[in-house]
């Protein structure tokens, strides 16, 4: 996929086949809305029509929102077996911008969730998958503007290098062309990109493999973690770890032997321990879209435990929670809040990345710097939060999307 191929934009004879998609199907599910009877006829699709490819793509998401991810992953590799671009139809009656999206087989962490981006617009949307080795498909629709929305992984690294020189001669702009730049947003990669930048801080992460560390809580090497020496207490998670699975605070070597002991994966990412608490002995950390430039806020989770995440912060529970992100949704880019304070670092990291369109997830340290914790395109920012608890989250996510809209008709050149 290396070399220049040339492509033909057309009104494709056969449409691709429509799915419901991501967003809406974690929208029904976050209602609360029992899946099942619509897991059943999708299944009932399949078994009437096995080539049936749209379901296989629906089915994969709704396999994953019920907690099985590999059936999932089953799913959408059994309809990319049969088709390779899937179509989101325009949500309401008539025209709009046409947008392709360039993704990579996955759960649905793999990809920018573009569906959830294009909440309250009037985008057609197609997803064309691509990955390392295939080529690329002569004829595909025409579309207004094209999006690499392919996460940094070890799965994706290859096709992700190759991608620029194919784009280049594209025949649509592209948001996120430079996909060669995704790639130094990896773990263990974004250290060297983002460290020295003014007011960011950033822990070196490297890569271990399990007998390394089996080694090290045995006692037959150094009480050291192998990345430049760095001593306990270190953050360890497997490679292919997402959304906090298996990721652990290791303080000593007998800890490591017990984080070990349950696991088999053959490598693991670490990383030296910082502490961010605030003042308050609470940890906070915030999700960050930059989108042409520009910071927005996506969400403040707030939670007594070092490893934060929305769903497990308890923020449903607590009013005080709740007031206090709304706050920082409200005052985010205003004199004095979150943005103002961090200006310069937000410009320094948006120059550094140069990418269309990141999300960050970050803290502060004591001394006021942005601590990073991840960095990459493919991070879930989404709307589908009940308006009866977070009613300060439609505002600032609909300012989000509005401004992702706004990038699209840009690259189209469209006002």
């Amino acid at each position: 996929m290396s070399e220049v191929q040339t492509i033909t934009l057309a009104v494709v004879e056969d449409e691709p086949p429509p799915i419901l998609g991501l967003a809406a199907l974690a929208r029904i599910a976050f209602q609360g809305i029992p899946l099942g009877a619509l897991r059943n006829i999708l299944v009932e699709r399949i078994q009437g029509n096995a080539n049936d490819s749209g379901a296989f793509m629906d089915l994969s998401v709704i396999e994953q929102l019920s907690g099985r991810r590999d059936e999932g992953v089953a799913c959408l590799i059994e309809a990319l077996k049969r088709e390779r671009l899937f179509r989101r139809p325009r949500p309401y009656e008539g025209d709009g911008l046409r947008l392709l999206a360039f993704m990579a087989p996955g759960d649905f962490m793999a990809n920018t969730p573009v569906d959830f981006l294009l909440d309250g617009s009037n985008i057609a949307l197609d997803i064309l998958y691509l990955w390392h080795g295939a080529p690329m498909p002569d004829i595909v629709p025409d579309h207004d503007v094209a999006l690499v929305a392919i996460g940094e992984s070890d799965q994706t690294r290859a096709l992700l290098k190759e991608l620029p020189a194919l784009l280049r001669a594209w025949p649509r702009p592209i948001v996120n062309g430079n996909a060669d730049r995704i790639i130094e947003l990896g773990r263990d990669r974004a250290f060297e990109l983002l460290d020295q930048l003014p007011g960011i801080r950033i822990p070196r992460t490297g890569r271990i493999t399990h007998g390394a560390l089996a080694a090290a809580a045995s006692g037959e090497a150094p009480d050291e973690t192998g990345l430049d020496g760095a001593q306990f207490p270190v953050i360890l998670r497997p490679i292919a770890s997402h959304a906090g699975k298996d990721l652990q605070k290791i303080d000593d070597s007998a800890a490591l032997g017990d984080y070990l002991r349950d696991l088999s994966d053959p490598e693991f990412y670490v990383a030296p321990f910082i502490d961010y608490r605030s003042q308050d002995g609470l940890f906070r950390k915030y999700r960050i879209a930059f989108i042409d430039g520009e910071p927005f806020a996506s969400h403040m989770a707030i939670s007594g435990h070092w490893m934060v995440h929305y769903l497990n912060a308890g923020m449903t529970a607590s009013p005080e929670k709740r007031e206090e992100e709304a706050r920082f949704m409200a005052d985010f880019d205003a004199e004095g809040g979150f943005v103002s304070r961090h200006r310069t670092a937000f410009e320094a990291l948006v120059r550094r990345v140069g990418l269309d369109y990141f999300v960050i997830d970050c803290g502060e340290t004591v001394d006021g710097e942005i601590l990073v914790f991840e960095i990459d395109v493919a991070m879930i920012v989404h709307s589908i939060d009940p308006p009866e608890l977070f009613p300060y989250k439609t505002p600032a996510m609909k300012k989000l999307f509005a401004a992702f809209t706004a990038l699209l008709n840009k690259r189209a050149g469209i006002e």
